[in-house]
């Protein structure tokens, strides 16, 4: 069964959430996998556990509390999301061997361009020395997994500084840009694509996805 890979574009936060519940909510044990591959619009996230007083100063962007586990994150335009939604269960694999199979597509990603990257069992992510260039974050229901990752391709750091990333205070955070990277995040998602299918066992022909499922969001599909 060959998994769905989508790219949806610059699309805002809310509607691809919702979309992502939906779509776990329908599916069935003969429902292929999907990965999503876009960026969003301007929005800070907090986890289902996060804790207020990692909100610093937000300022004018939205703050929006999701089922997720982990605490805040940023994302906006210049940033990759990949949004994993795999049938673990079938898959016959677990959360951390999911969340180390997506670590390990950008490390390998990151290595292409001579960067030295490395995942953390502490602190789920991949990080570029002490900075971290992707963020990590998963829910599992009904046995699937949804939300997924975020690589800092070539963005306006400044908003993480407004809150402590993922809960750490005095987190650096790092972007492919800052290594000398020229691209854009599309270009990005053509080069991970194959990466994170390979390393989640996904079966993949290797072209995007051109029509959207009834439970794709009308406002991002491919």
């Amino acid at each position: 069964m060959n998994a769905v890979v989508r790219w949806l574009g610059r699309v805002e936060y809310a509607p691809v959430w919702r979309g992502m519940q939906d779509f776990t909510d329908v599916r069935g044990a003969a429902t292929p996998d999907e990965v999503w591959f876009l960026e969003h619009t301007p929005v800070f996230t907090q986890g289902l556990n996060g804790r207020p007083e990692h909100l610093l100063a937000t300022g004018d962007i939205p703050v929006v509390g999701i089922d997720r586990g982990g605490q805040v994150t940023y994302h906006g335009p210049g940033q990759l999301v990949v949004y994993a939604l795999i049938d673990l269960r079938r898959r016959r694999i677990g959360v951390r061997e999911l969340v180390v199979g997506l670590e390990n597509a950008v490390i390998a990603l990151a290595a292409r361009h001579g960067i030295a990257a490395a995942g953390r069992r502490d602190a789920p992510g991949v990080y570029a020395g002490a900075r971290k260039l992707a963020s990590l974050g998963l829910r599992v229901r009904r046995g699937c997994s949804y939300h997924g990752l975020a690589l800092n391709v070539d963005m306006d750091l400044e908003p993480f500084g407004r809150i402590n990333p993922c809960g750490m205070a005095g987190l650096a955070m790092t972007q492919l840009s800052e290594f000398g990277v020229t691209t854009d995040v599309h270009h990005v998602a053509r080069s991970l694509a194959p990466l994170v299918c390979g390393a989640l066992g996904l079966d993949w022909d290797g072209h995007w996805a051109q029509s959207a499922t009834s439970t794709t969001p009308l406002s991002v599909r491919s």
